[in-house]
């Protein structure tokens, strides 16, 4: 009787547990609809940039769910649309505040939860079928310049003065002063070829 009662209590914890999950898994994907209806109907730029952090913990919540059960496609939809929601953020700034250095409000909060969604999108790309590859290293190149662009707006100086300059181009030795500028380097290797002595004159 003791197995019986301990095989129906465990059974009853399982099925417990999976409806736990369960409302935890709908509780999550409401939450990234929520986040996602306020961040589509925030105008500040600003605003809408710092709502980035809530959206995108969201949508990483849902992603990790839809791994958990291996729903790669949904997990690659999820990784496509917080890429869009970035470029919208980051449009949005760029029309309302286009000097991100002295008005960094909104870009410094986009650009750190940036580099978590890189580290998302390589931790997908792990895990994924290799026929999502594709698309997911495509969300991951958008990113990183995106990533890459905010740099440059925010520290314009510090970037410009990274790039190599580009190296002079080589120009030919002068001659020296005491040296005689080379007569025969104006014929051609024929002319020098069939250029003869002149001829001796005999004596008579």
């Amino acid at each position: 009787m003791r197995g019986v009662r301990t095989k129906i209590a465990l059974l009853g914890f399982l099925v417990t547990a999976g409806l736990w999950l369960a409302r935890a898994s709908v509780a999550r994907t409401g939450d990234a609809k929520e986040q996602q209806a306020r961040f589509d109907a925030e105008e500040n730029s600003v605003h809408k940039a710092k709502l980035m952090n809530k959206l995108g913990d969201a949508q990483f919540n849902a992603l990790h769910e839809a791994e958990r059960v291996e729903n790669y496609n949904l997990a690659a939809e999820i990784l496509e649309k917080y890429r869009d929601n970035v470029r919208a953020a980051l449009a949005a700034l760029r029309k309302q505040h286009p000097d991100a250095e002295r008005q960094s409000n909104g870009y410094r909060q986009l650009e750190m939860h940036l580099g978590r969604g890189i580290h998302e999108v390589n931790d997908a790309l792990r895990a994924a079928p290799l026929e999502l590859s594709p698309p997911l290293r495509l969300v991951r190149e958008d990113l990183i310049a995106m990533d890459d662009e905010m740099l440059r707006l925010l520290f314009p100086k510090r970037t410009s003065d990274a790039k190599p300059k580009a190296k002079p181009a080589p120009q030919p030795p002068e001659p020296k002063p005491d040296e005689k500028p080379d007569k025969t380097s104006d014929k051609t290797p024929d002319e020098t070829i069939d250029a003869k002595p002149p001829a001796m004159s005999t004596p008579s």
